[in-house]
């Protein structure tokens, strides 16, 4: 902007839209659906924030980005700022500017949104982060000199990434243990290239490498190593190694030929390239009628790439109605746009399979909302005698994750709660002195950005420690 808006000049500009890929055509590949802003839009949308003096979006955000001040300085046209600014708070901004759902975080807070829509925090954040990814030399990070201390972190999902990353600002040298062939967690197995694509995942790992982060893939903790010899090796872990033991609807018929998991079926596109299959290696079963039954982004991720393969029924299953559904708004929206069919208030009651064991069909039932259950939603309860068949050829259950035991079942010293998951104190520390954790394996299945946050505070407890 040339010159500085008064606040009526700023409040009189309306919210800035996304551009995107057209639904009909984004349907049909992995491209990424959101395109992303240009300066223009950029600049115009800077202009909305009003500089708060007591911005309550900060407070929103789980990681506590100072979103004025990264805001302010694309204002003014000073991106290497904003950049240095962002960089500062968040180690994956190019990941959370695409996945966070800032809708009910940041935004939501958003003065802004009182009168009419809050500034696309978002949109900007994804801005900025992608340039700082283009230049990478006007915004290489800060690092402390070397405490001599070592840190192994277990998992480079985004709990783990955003740990190391603070860890090495801290000057500590960081060890990061990957299971996988490749470094990501959720952000490469589980949500699929045309919301988060792998090249951006790989640019915000490569610039935690430039920081010092050491990244070890194939390594199990559990098998590889136990955490008793991790203990030995290094003066502090970091334990986050996610929930990503499925969970399933027990009904009749679920261990038929056609029925994934959510995890695996998007682990086989998304990690192990099968929408190219056969020059990938990993094949997938490509239904003509496919039905994900869940209600979450892992469903919408679920059945958005089920259409992409080539469906031609592309359903959801979902046993409340849209009000109730936990999915981002955007996902959502995107998915209808593309032509998924929504199934509401529905909850299936068997798989229906052919002579050869091959999924034929999904027996569900009818539901009507009763009284709220402890999360506040209300109950759903089943119409009796309003049962009915929807055709199927594959059925994709995601309906949530549990903590996978691997690594817990090796370590009977750590402490877990009921569900499997590990107990952490105030500052994030296990029962075990020197051992932390963090992320889905503490919390269970949550969003990326709950899980970066964990990191991130995480971190500065490690540092603490290990300066005594």
């Amino acid at each position: 902007m040339d010159k500085k808006l008064s606040p009526k000049e700023r409040m009189a500009i309306q919210r800035q839209a996304m551009p995107e890929q057209e639904a009909a055509a984004r349907a049909t590949n992995f491209q990424e659906v959101n395109l992303g802003f240009d300066e223009q839009l950029a600049l115009l949308e800077a202009e909305r924030c009003i500089q708060c003096k007591d911005p309550k979006c900060v407070q929103g955000c789980p990681v506590r980005v100072n979103i004025p001040r990264f805001i302010g300085h694309i204002a003014e046209g000073d991106l290497v700022a904003a950049a240095q600014s962002l960089l500062g708070d968040n180690a994956l901004p190019s990941v959370t500017g695409r996945v966070c759902p800032q809708e009910t975080q940041c935004e939501v807070e958003c003065i802004r949104g009182v009168k009419s829509k809050p500034v696309a925090i978002g949109y900007l954040e994804r801005y900025v982060a992608d340039w700082a990814l283009q230049h990478r030399n006007g915004t290489k990070p800060v690092v402390a000199p070397a405490t001599g201390k070592k840190v192994a972190v277990v998992g480079a999902g985004p709990a783990g990434l955003t740990a190391a990353g603070e860890l090495a600002k801290q000057g500590h040298a960081v060890t990061v243990l990957e299971a996988l062939h490749q470094p990501g967690g959720v952000l490469v197995y589980g949500i699929p290239e045309f919301r988060l694509p792998k090249k951006i995942v790989d640019l915000e790992v490569q610039r935690l490498r430039d920081a010092g982060v050491a990244i070890e893939c194939n390594v199990v903790v559990g098998r590889t190593y136990t955490l008793a010899e991790l203990r030995e090796r290094f003066d502090a872990v970091f334990i986050a190694n996610g929930a990503g033991l499925p969970v399933f609807m027990n009904v009749p018929g679920e261990n038929l030929k056609g029925v994934y998991s959510a995890n695996e079926y998007l682990t086989r596109v998304n990690l192990m390239a099968a929408y190219e299959f056969p020059s990938a290696d990993t094949p997938v079963l490509v239904g003509k009628k496919v039905v994900v039954v869940g209600g979450g982004n892992v469903a919408m991720d679920a059945v958005r790439t089920a259409k992409r393969l080539g469906a031609e029924v592309a359903s959801i299953v979902y046993r409340r109605t849209l009000a109730e559904m936990p999915a981002r708004v955007e996902e959502v929206h995107h998915a209808q746009q593309e032509g998924v069919r929504f199934e509401l208030l529905v909850a299936p009651l068997e798989v229906l399979g052919n002579e050869k064991k091959w999924v034929s069909g999904l027996k569900c039932v009818r539901m009507q909302l009763g009284e709220p259950d402890a999360s506040g939603r209300r109950s759903p309860v089943a119409i009796p005698g309003s049962e009915f068949v929807i055709d199927c050829d594959v059925v994709v259950v995601a309906i949530g994750t549990r903590a996978n035991p691997l690594l817990t079942a090796t370590s009977p010293e750590l402490k877990l709660n009921r569900r499997g998951n590990i107990e952490v104190d105030a500052n994030g520390m296990t029962s075990l002195p020197g051992v932390f954790a963090g992320g889905d394996i503490v919390r269970g299945a949550a969003t990326v950005i709950l899980a970066m946050g964990d990191g991130k505070r995480a971190a500065h407890s490690i540092d603490k420690f290990l300066r005594g």
